[in-house]
């Protein structure tokens, strides 16, 4: 983004008002922000910060259907990064709303367009909190095999952090492509592969392998 364009220094004020906690401050930046936007993209910039300001899931949901209109009518690079954002956004209001159809409608278009997020935490805080989406409005094919969850459990349970930051990341932001059973199923491969568990656990674990396999390959298929 330039940062002499107006719009985006108005919306880099109201960042900066808002980690504050002057959340009138950065309100009205983001008015003044939307004020002044010429063209789609600035408008689309400017929306997306409009609606984290508002009160009501029905104003959320308003601001950010603005905001995704206007990427449509932008539709190139500048916006692609957008969209999984964007329909993760809606799919919350929509849901607070009570329209679960809707949506998982959006959270189903925001999986995939996840991939065009660059690696990292806000990627993964993005997918995670898709995936999740997707489970609360009725994906229940997201969820590993019975032995996994046991396992993971467990883990939890005794605070065994190695083998969790291992599968925690494959397993909450499962997405149920055979891109991420083959990423859920390497990083089980790696624990079992350390020899570090309990014997229980381990033979656990080895089943798990069996039943994620089976998973990767039906994907394929």
């Amino acid at each position: 983004m330039d940062p002499d364009n107006t719009v985006v220094r108005l919306c880099g004020e109201g960042m900066r008002a808002e980690a504050e906690g002057r959340a009138d401050d950065a309100r009205r930046l983001f008015t003044e922000a939307w004020d002044a936007a010429t063209d789609d993209y600035e408008a689309c910039v400017a929306a997306h910060y409009l609606a984290r300001h508002q009160e009501t899931p029905q104003d959320v949901l308003r601001w950010n259907v603005e905001c995704l209109e206007r990427a449509d009518e932008v539709g190139d690079e500048r916006v692609r990064g957008f969209y999984p954002s964007l329909h993760l956004t809606i799919a919350k209001a929509q849901r607070d709303l009570g329209d679960d159809a809707e949506a998982r409608r959006h959270y189903a278009a925001a999986a995939e367009r996840v991939a065009d997020l660059p690696a990292g935490p806000y990627g993964d805080g993005i997918r995670f909190a898709v995936a999740e989406g997707l489970r609360a409005t009725g994906r229940s094919d997201l969820d590993g095999p019975p032995e996994l969850e046991t396992l993971v459990a467990r883990l939890c349970a005794r605070g065994d952090l190695k083998a969790l930051g291992l599968l925690l990341p494959a397993h909450l932001g499962n997405l149920g492509t055979a891109e991420d059973w083959t990423r859920l199923l390497t990083a089980a491969q790696m624990v079992h592969a350390s020899r570090s568990l309990p014997d229980e656990d381990q033979e656990l674990l080895g089943r798990a392998l069996g039943a994620v396999t089976a998973l990767v390959v039906a994907t394929q298929g």
